[in-house]
């Protein structure tokens, strides 16, 4: 058998009792979603950390313990549908929905806003959408707000109000409003910079933009 080259190999994830009781960090760690190095964020600034998500959401196990995660944050609002934006948003949407639908033992959905025109988003695909639905939102990492706050809109546009939003990881310097309440399963706290403030820049230290293998000049 030809050896699995090192990029691929899987990592140890938790599992039992081990992934119900790993903390949101260590959920990360194990699926090789914390990086550490130095990245050029969206906003502009540095850091030396940076959360991939879709490094987590990859794994069936810990997308179904997170998704479990959510569901139990926001069942006490007794959901009949869940929206996410996309990209990551749709898959917990969909995974929270799925979940929900078993403790609740009835329909409950999922489906997802999409980007529009003018930082936008809407509800596309001809998904119903009632005043009497109880709707509540998931996203995956909350750093300014700005994805939650177009799917608040969506939704409202759609002729419902949210209850409540849950994300995976709040990893915000201040106070977010969505125009919902917003709970979140952990707290990551990650260091950023001004490029004149980088200590990875003094260093020496290439660059990389996330989601690019190369480094930024």
């Amino acid at each position: 058998m030809e050896p699995v080259p090192v990029g691929t190999r899987p990592h140890l994830l938790p599992q039992g009792e081990a992934l119900t009781n790993a903390g949101v960090e260590e959920l990360f760690e194990a699926a090789g979603a914390l990086r550490r190095g130095h990245f050029l964020l969206k906003s502009g600034r540095h850091s030396d950390r940076y959360l991939e998500k879709f490094a987590v959401l990859q794994y069936p196990a810990l997308a179904v313990e997170i998704g479990r995660r959510l569901a139990a944050s926001l069942i006490d609002r007794d959901p009949t549908l869940v929206v996410g934006p996309t990209t990551g948003g749709a898959l917990l949407a969909a995974e929270t929905a799925r979940q929900l639908e078993e403790a609740l033992g009835r329909t409950v959905r999922g489906v997802f806003a999409e980007p529009m025109e003018r930082g936008t988003r809407a509800l596309r695909r001809g998904w119903p959408v009632a005043i009497t639905d109880r709707v509540v939102l998931v996203d995956d990492i909350l750093t300014t707000g700005a994805s939650l706050a177009e799917t608040v809109s969506a939704v409202r546009t759609a002729g419902a109000t949210p209850l409540l939003a849950s994300v995976i990881v709040d990893r915000s310097t201040g106070p977010v409003e969505v125009g919902c309440p917003i709970l979140s399963l952990g707290r990551i706290e990650i260091a950023s910079w001004t490029a004149d403030e980088c200590p990875p820049c003094a260093r020496g230290e290439p660059i990389v933009k996330p989601g690019s293998s190369a480094a930024a000049s």
